[in-house]
């Protein structure tokens, strides 16, 4: 079984175990599987056995904050950290060490989570396979051999070796839900403008995410009810009301209404990701969903997203050019050329996309889909034909990519494994500001299954 916030905090609060007992442990897990997994950058040892202590003294006098309090978890190192350097996986950040912490964090440091550190990532999180980074590619805790997708790969791979309870990441085509399908856990891309992005390094302002991943639907409700929350500071933030997402999650709709976009989504699906698909969704058949087939218009067009990308590096590529990875730098000069108009009709164009998504939720409730067509590569095909990289990203993101572009709260949860044992993903979608209703959904999945409770064997003999 995996170890979730929900059942360590329910242990912290009755005093069956410590959270410097908690920490302690995360830790060790960290020095043992770290040097295969490398999940981890910078791990900040001492100030989280501070924390941990500190937790503990409060927590003991009755002032307890959140499910949080006491709970160790990490950051994509792509999240400011105050004191504490934030490289986004690169050589021109590498010393580079912020004053402030990001909001997120401030979040989190006052629900009293414990942070064990920053954790690795496709470099500036430009790509979707955690193997382009100045500090070495991430290995997947199910057979290190694979990719752990990315760019978040360090925090989902964290999560599933139990290196930390939770993680922050960030999903600007898929850079959460990616990760946590190929390592077989939970993650959660909200509602653009539900969570802060202030004090993310951006790769494109228009559409980054800020969100958790966990081993539980439950947990990630936990976490989203911390980062969740206006931000006035944030231009892209919005003041929308925060419900009370753990306690909406068993609430499911007596009537859930499953749309199936299979166009585009079901495309050249891998045999087996496409089986497990099936019988995912004759478990909502089992639960008395409604099924209906729909369509969707899809968007495969990138000229924002790399306009965005390059005009936030363009000072740093005119300065230092040869501090990114060769792909990386490749892959922001590709913007170099977009012509102001285009970038502005493009902009239109996601505006319009994000309007029109709304009224497919007139007809169901949540769209559900393969996560990711394919399983996780071996990451030695890729480093030994890099031209293959690019075009198999496309394939990994090809499924998630278009939730960005519509904003909507997007989950990804456990569904199977390959007969090689590793990890598939369902991916469950909701209308704008609807996250009480995919938690809902992917929790009665959840429920009805038992792949939650799976973990790699290295995480079960650390």
């Amino acid at each position: 079984m995996r170890p979730t916030i929900q059942q360590l905090s329910r242990q912290i609060r009755d005093r069956s175990i410590s959270p410097v007992e908690l920490t302690r442990d995360c830790l060790a897990r960290i020095e043992k599987l770290n040097p295969t997994l490398n999940a981890f950058i910078t791990v900040t040892a001492d100030s989280a056995l501070d924390q941990a202590r500190v937790a503990e003294r409060e927590i003991h006098r009755g002032d307890y904050r959140s499910p949080l309090h006491g709970i160790p978890i990490g950051l994509k190192d792509i999240i400011d950290t105050a004191g504490v350097r934030t490289t986004a996986a690169s050589a021109l950040f590498k010393d580079r060490t912020p004053t402030e912490d990001a909001e997120v964090v401030r979040r989190l440091r006052a629900a009293g989570a414990i942070i064990l550190g920053k954790q690795n990532l496709h470099e500036f999180a430009y790509g979707g396979s955690a193997i382009i980074s100045f500090f070495g590619e991430v290995h997947n805790p199910w057979e290190a051999t694979r990719l752990t997708g990315g760019s978040s790969g360090g925090s989902a791979a964290g999560v599933a070796a139990a290196l930390g309870f939770a993680a922050v990441g960030t999903d600007t085509a898929g850079s959460i839900r990616l990760p946590a399908a190929y390592c077989g856990v939970v993650g959660l891309k909200p509602t653009y403008g539900r969570v802060s992005a202030r004090g993310v390094i951006p790769l494109s302002w228009s559409y980054d995410h800020v969100g958790p991943i966990a081993n539980s639907v439950h947990d990630a409700a936990s976490m989203l009810q911390v980062l969740a929350g206006y931000d006035p500071a944030d231009p892209a933030s919005i003041d929308a009301p925060v419900p009370d997402f753990v306690a909406a999650i068993a609430q499911l709709p007596p009537k859930l209404r499953v749309g199936i976009p299979r166009a585009f989504f079901f495309d050249d699906l891998h045999p087996e990701v496409a089986a497990a698909i099936e019988k995912a969704i004759e478990v909502f058949r089992e639960l008395h969903a409604e099924i209906r087939e729909v369509k969707l218009e899809v968007s495969t067009d990138r000229t924002l997203a790399s306009a965005e990308a390059y005009a936030y590096h363009e000072p740093f590529v005119a300065r230092s050019p040869e501090l990114y990875q060769p792909a990386t730098l490749a892959r922001i000069q590709s913007g170099a050329k977009i012509s102001a108009s285009d970038a502005l009709r493009a902009s239109r164009d996601l505006q319009a996309s994000r309007h029109a998504i709304r009224n497919i939720f007139d007809e169901v409730d949540v769209l559900l889909t393969p996560t990711v067509p394919i399983p996780p590569p071996v990451i030695a095909d890729l480093q030994k034909h890099p031209d293959n990289l690019r075009p198999q990203e496309l394939i990994m993101l090809r499924n998630t990519r278009p939730f960005n572009v519509w904003g909507i709260p997007t989950i990804s949860v456990p569904c199977g494994f390959t007969k090689d044992g590793l990890p598939i993903g369902l991916q469950l979608a909701a209308a704008p500001w609807r996250e009480d209703v995919v938690l809902q959904a992917a929790h009665a999945y959840e429920q009805a299954t038992e792949w939650h409770n799976m973990m790699p064997e290295s995480a079960r003999t650390a």
